[in-house]
């Protein structure tokens, strides 16, 4: 399934382990949730996937994470009830990401890829994990409101998400 074709789809109950050590499930929220899937984030000391400055769209991932953690406050402003990041790392990896990046929302772990599957949402592989293409999803009450996708540039991705908002009212 094209991502685009996601736009309407309404999304299967599934639990996703979040940092905050809560399951959520995306498809019981009420009103307007944002998304924002992204490949993996790497802590400072440890190195890259090898190979992964020459994957297209595979840098990025702490500027996208940042730039939402910046526009929290603006994002809940103009009506979104919840922000979640989502990748297929294991809630322990996310975990020192999202305290190090101080987000003040949850990033939600697909590690056992079942909303990546149900949902067919892009992926590709590197070091041998099945990692998410980044995309971004505005969901209302349980549906796939509208995405993004592909984000070409990660650091500008929540500045889209807000413009998308403001106008959508």
């Amino acid at each position: 399934m094209h991502v685009r074709k996601l736009v309407g789809t309404k999304l299967p109950s599934i639990k996703l382990r979040a940092t905050d050590g809560s399951d959520v499930d995306l498809s019981a929220l009420p009103g307007v949730v944002v998304v924002y899937a992204y490949p993996r984030t790497s802590p400072p000391n440890e190195a890259p996937i090898e190979g992964w400055d020459v994957i297209p769209g595979a840098r990025g991932c702490t500027p996208q994470s940042c730039a939402f953690r910046d526009h929290f406050s603006e994002l809940k402003a103009v009506g979104a009830q919840a922000v979640f990041g989502l990748s297929t790392q294991s809630t322990a990896f996310q975990c020192e990401a999202a305290e190090r990046l101080h987000l003040p929302f949850s990033l939600l772990s697909d590690e056992q890829l079942k909303l990546t599957s149900a949902l067919k949402l892009p992926t590709f592989t590197a070091g041998g994990l099945v990692l998410l293409k980044r995309l971004s999803m505005i969901i209302r009450d349980g549906a796939v409101e509208y995405i993004m996708f592909p984000v070409c540039d990660p650091a500008q991705n929540a500045e889209e998400v807000l413009a998308y908002l403001r106008q959508a009212g």
